[in-house]
Formats: structure tokens, C-alpha cells, sequence
């Protein structure tokens, strides 16, 4: 086993970019800019991945969330402990179990000078619940019943039930607020295309009243919709769009009439640059002043170069290996414990992923409420692994398959699974799919195991347990596991209607231990990314969730 790791070690091993900041590197936070330096200057950055969607309500991928980040804001923020500070809105108050009110800055306007205010609001959170936009961030709000403008500059929002993390998925990027006036002449648009013969004031009133009335508008007009605010994505925050080239760079300039102190930068391009070893020389010439991303085995490469810096982070996120929980013999909770038993951690960490991240004992991250430092996973132990197999009935072992798709990583760690699988017996396949396809095939449950990584993106346990492991929430929502257990559903209910902290904390501490006992999967690893920039950059921040803050970038 330690020989074919030593040889997986020499292989690529591409790292998640979905991180968060606690590492042993100390970069500038980037809070107090930089003493010195002047102010201007246009920044590259070469990245893994093109953006998919400029707009926030448009798709799920990092690489988007990162450039959306600094043309987008949303009512309230997080500071680097996960504690909500104000943004857009000064200050709130939840009146009731289901009823919060949000009083807002007075002094904001977008980048096209219009105004924000509450019913900037109630056009972007009735938009994201709107069936017709279909956006893959409806779940963040699906909780959401109704938005209420009390006053210019106050709003009211209403939940279905009460819904404690409320405020940290008013972080999340699909919450970042978009020009009402670019909202409206995106439906416009879209009524105009598909002939409705409808006016935007009446296509309101019916989405408002909602029922079979709206359902047969939006078949028509769905198609049509989201066009403009990719066009022209328009929000409040210190960059502003100024072009995108497809498959290339997306470039975005200073917003000089920010309503906090404009950023220093003239510009900041995202350069889209696939391979590595192109971005790195990017970055050593200075084509680059920032990549985003690197295999292990590029770090010497970076850290003997005097003129690049290595900046590098855990994320709020989970790597894992899925069992499929309906399948013959997956479905018997001893025979996924005792794959969990036969998966060294440790090795896998030093062997595939070059002794970056760390072993995670259950699901939820040290810096998220209710995890626990004292429970226990289930540890390498071949000779237990073997007992369970045996009390189970299949002590002679099966034949299983392993699907990934084609991260390097993720082949190297099929495989060392496969390996580990024959000391129980169980000979074992490795399948490898295109994404898409890989996607596709874990949502319709035809797999056994399969390899996957879940980002918190609000850093509250619901959003990092809900999806994976409420039986709601099986297929393409996130529950790729098929994983139905009525006392898991019953604490993740509670824990998401439950007020006081301390409760909760412990609600989800023992979801925790059922989840552990159960094993659905195996928590395998928190990730760390790692990025680097050029010697000549200062005041460079990267948030909890890997989003870049420029606004105190400067180029020596």
C-alpha cells in the first residue's frame, strides 16, 4: 500500500479552490491597506476555471463567485470568526419566530446610479424564488415567503417557518443585490421575446398572486430571462463590470463612487489559464500577479522563487467517499463501516494529497457550530473492518464499483481505494466520467461508491449537513448518499428551527454521532488550497470562503 502511495504522490494532484484562510503563511489581511503605495495599477489574475454566470442568481461555480464577489453585495457580511456584520443593511431585528426587519444603508446606489433601497430587496429575493429564473440558489432561499417594503429604506422578511440561519444564507453570494432597474428590463425583455403581449406591471401582480395563472407565463418567458443581467451585471460593490471575453478574461474597473473608500486598483482581470505549469510561468514572468491554484507538487517551484509568494488555506468544506445507502450490500450499515475502517485517512493525506488538509473525524469543520473535538470516527482498524464484514455475511467478499470523475486526485484516490478494498475481500472496479456525466449518473443513483467534495458556503451546519444527509434532499439536490434515516431528519429539522445557540450546537453534535455511527460516507479530508502571488503585491485578503478582496491591492 505505501509503495503505490509513494507512487501516487508523483502524480498531478489538483487541490480545491473552495478554502478558507487559517494558514501557517500570514499574508496581509488587507483591512488597512497598504502604508507606501500608490494607488492604481491593473491587476491580473490567471485562474483554473472560466466563470460560468456574471449573474448571482445564476449558477453555483467558485470561479463565478469569486468574480461576483467584488461587483455584488448582499444585506449583511461575515467576519473571519463567521460572525454576521452589516453590508447593505446598518442593523435588524427579528420580530417574531418567522419575521425579520432590515434597516438599510440610505447612501448606496448601483453602479448604473440608481438607488438601493427596500425595493432593490424585494425585486432581487422575489427574482431568485421566481420558478420562471430557475436559479440553482433557490435552495439558499427557499425558506423565504414573502418580502415586504415597510419604507424606502426598511424591509421585512417573512420565512415559511422558523428558520435560525437565516442571516448566514444572507451572506451567500446569491443573496448579492442586483439594479432593480437592470431586473426590470430583464423581464422585460423576456416578455418581449416570447410575444406575451403582457405588461411588466401586470406580470408582477400575477407572479405575486402566484397559482396556475403565473405557472403558464413563466413556460413562456423562462427561456428568455436572465439575458440582460448577464449583459449588464450591476450592483453596488467596488469593481464594476467593463467587458468579458468568453473561454478568455473577464475585466472589471474600479467603481469610483463606492459608498465605502473606492479600491486602490485600476483594474482587476481574470485571465482564464487551464493548465498549470502556463499559469505559474504566468506568474514568474509577471504576465500574472495572483494564480488561483496549484498541484502539491508545484510548491518548491514557488517557494524557491524570490519573487513568488505561496498563500494557502483549509476551506469549510468535506472530501468524501459516498456510499450508495439503497444498494445491495451498501444498504447493511457494518459493510460501509467496514470500507470506513479499511480507508487510512492519514496515508491518503500524505500519499495522494502531499500532506495538505487535514482528517476530518465526522462532516462538520472545526470552525463551524457544532463540531466536536472530542467524537470519534471510525479509524483504520483492518481487523475490525474484517469482524464487521464478517458478522454482515460477507466475509468472502463481493464485487463493487468506484466511480470519480477525471480530477487527478480523485483517480489516484479510486484507485488506492481499490486496494485497500481487496484486505475484505472486495474486489472493486474504477470507473471515471466526464463532469457532466459524473453529475448525472451520482443524481439518478446509478453507482455504488463514488468520490465528491461538498463546500459549506455559508459556514452554518445546516447548509453543511442539510443537503448531503436529509432524506429531502436525495438526487441531484445534494443527497447523492440516497441516505434516509428518520432520527438524522428529525435532528436537521430541529436544528434549523432552533434559536438558541447553545442548543443547537449540541442538536448538531449529535447529528454528528448518528451520522458517524450510520456512515453514509466516509469524512474524509478538509481541504486546503493553495494560491500564490508576485512579490510586488500588497494588502492582498482571501476570505473564509475563498473570495478575493482587492479593495487594498496595490502594485509596488
Amino acid at each position: 500500500m505505501k509503495h503505490l502511495l509513494r507512487i501516487l504522490l508523483g502524480l498531478t494532484v489538483l487541490l480545491l479552490t473552495a478554502c478558507t484562510d487559517d494558514s501557517d503563511v500570514e499574508p496581509d489581511d488587507g483591512k488597512s491597506g497598504s502604508a507606501g503605495q500608490e494607488a492604481g495599477g491593473d491587476f491580473t489574475i490567471a485562474t483554473v476555471n472560466d466563470i460560468v454566470s456574471m449573474d448571482p442568481h445564476g449558477s453555483n461555480d467558485l470561479s463565478s463567485d469569486q468574480v461576483r464577489d467584488t461587483i455584488y453585495e448582499g444585506l449583511v457580511t461575515q467576519n473571519d470568526e463567521l460572525e454576521i456584520e452589516p453590508l447593505l443593511a446598518t442593523d435588524w431585528e427579528q420580530t417574531d419566530d418567522t419575521t425579520w426587519v432590515f434597516n438599510l444603508r440610505e447612501d448606496v446606489t448601483f453602479h448604473d446610479g440608481s438607488a438601493f433601497n427596500a425595493e432593490g430587496v424585494k425585486a432581487n429575493l422575489d427574482r431568485v424564488l421566481d420558478p420562471a429564473v430557475a436559479s440553482p440558489r433557490l435552495n439558499i432561499f427557499e425558506m423565504v415567503e414573502e418580502v415586504n417594503v415597510l419604507d424606502e429604506h426598511q424591509v421585512e422578511i417573512v420565512t415559511a417557518y422558523p428558520f435560525a440561519p437565516l442571516l448566514s444564507h444572507l451572506t451567500h453570494d446569491g443573496g448579492g443585490m442586483i439594479s432593480k432597474e437592470v431586473i426590470d428590463e430583464d423581464y422585460q425583455y423576456a416578455l418581449d421575446e416570447a410575444e406575451s403581449g403582457m405588461s411588466l406591471e401586470e406580470l408582477y401582480e400575477l407572479r405575486e398572486a402566484g397559482g396556475s395563472g403565473y405557472e403558464e407565463v413563466s413556460k413562456e418567458i423562462s427561456e428568455h430571462l436572465r439575458t440582460i443581467v448577464e449583459q449588464k451585471p450591476t450592483g453596488t460593490g467596488y469593481l464594476q463590470f467593463e467587458e468579458r471575453n468568453p473561454g478568455e478574461k473577464t475585466v472589471l474597473a474600479r467603481h469610483d463612487e463606492y459608498w465605502r473608500e473606492p479600491a486602490k486598483l485600476d483594474t482587476v482581470t481574470f485571465k482564464y489559464v487551464a493548465e498549470t505549469g502556463s499559469r505559474i510561468a504566468e506568474l514568474e514572468t509577471g504576465d500574472s500577479h495572483m494564480i488561483n491554484g496549484f498541484e502539491a507538487s508545484n510548491i518548491d517551484r514557488i517557494e524557491n522563487n524570490e519573487e513568488t509568494h505561496i498563500y494557502t488555506f483549509h476551506s469549510i468544506s468535506m472530501e468524501y467517499v459516498g456510499f450508495n445507502n439503497q444498494k445491495e450490500p451498501l444498504d447493511d450499515k457494518r459493510v460501509r463501516q467496514a470500507i470506513s475502517h479499511v480507508f487510512d485517512k492519514e496515508e491518503v493525506i500524505d500519499g495522494i494529497f502531499g500532506g495538505t488538509g487535514r482528517a476530518l473525524e465526522g462532516p462538520l469543520q472545526p470552525e463551524v457550530l457544532g463540531y466536536d473535538e472530542d467524537v470519534q470516527g471510525l479509524g483504520h482498524d483492518v481487523d475490525r473492518a474484517k469482524a464487521l464484514m464478517k458478522e454482515a455475511g460477507h466475509e468472502d467478499g463481493f464485487e463493487i464499483s468506484i466511480f470519480t470523475n477525471d480530477l487527478a486526485e480523485r483517480v489516484d484516490l479510486a484507485v488506492y481505494l481499490q486496494e485497500a478494498l481487496q484486505e475484505i475481500n472486495i474486489e472493486a472496479t474504477v470507473e471515471q466520467f466526464e463532469w457532466a456525466t459524473y453529475l448525472e449518473t451520482i443524481s439518478n443513483g446509478d453507482h455504488d461508491l463514488f468520490i465528491l467534495g461538498w463546500p459549506n458556503a455559508t459556514g452554518d451546519p445546516d447548509h453543511g449537513l442539510w443537503p448531503l444527509y436529509h432524506s429531502s434532499m436525495m438526487g441531484a439536490q445534494g443527497n447523492g448518499f440516497f441516505f434516509e434515516n428518520d432520527e438524522v431528519d428529525s435532528l436537521l429539522e430541529a436544528g434549523r428551527m432552533e434559536s438558541d445557540e447553545e442548543a443547537r450546537e449540541e442538536i448538531y453534535q449529535e447529528a454528528q454521532r448518528v451520522l458517524i455511527e450510520e456512515a453514509p460516507s466516509i469524512f474524509m479530508r478538509q481541504a486546503e488550497t493553495l494560491m500564490a502571488y508576485r512579490d510586488e503585491v500588497e494588502g492582498l485578503y482571501i476570505d473564509r470562503y475563498n473570495k478575493i478582496d482587492f479593495r487594498n491591492v496595490t502594485i509596488e
